[in-house]
């Protein structure tokens, strides 16, 4: 004789339990924030980029942001091959960022190492929503010495 099989309803009435108490828990909100900019060599140091510019690779970049809830938040970033930078973050939505400042640091450029703005940095508001990006104006360095066909 054959024993009889026990109900299984305990198993199924835990996880449907579990289940309740996993999507009851608060979660907190993730928020994605991204800052975007590029570093060029004004070959000719004429502040208008050219088809003589070229994109920095290896520049460094800083971005320092403030959050909701007052934190300091600095990051260092360094170009690609074609003179972009990426800053990302999730964080919690109630400690996103609020505003930031972005500014050149350094170019590692053989000959392309002056600061070609007189700005430091480029100082905003961030107020994105999740998951969109802030795009930066474009960072210029100069040569120490313009080539003589810039004249």
């Amino acid at each position: 004789m054959a024993a009889a099989a026990r109900p299984r309803w305990p198993v199924i009435f835990q996880l449907n339990l579990i289940l309740v108490v996993l999507l009851a828990a608060p979660a907190a909100e993730a928020w994605t924030g991204e800052i975007r900019g590029r570093v060029i060599c004004d070959v000719c140091g004429d502040a208008a980029i050219g088809p003589e510019d070229h994109a920095l690779e290896g520049a460094e970049v800083a971005v320092l942001c403030i959050t909701k809830s007052g934190e300091v938040i600095n990051y260092q970033a360094f170009t690609n091959s074609k003179g972009l930078y990426t800053v990302a973050e999730t964080m919690p939505e109630s400690d996103r960022w609020e505003s930031c400042l972005a500014r050149p640091i350094s170019s590692f450029h053989q000959h392309c190492t002056r600061r070609g703005d007189a700005h430091s940095g480029v100082k905003f508001t961030y107020n994105k929503s999740s998951g969109n990006v802030h795009t930066v104006k474009t960072f210029l360095y100069k040569p120490v010495n313009a080539p003589l066909y810039c004249s």
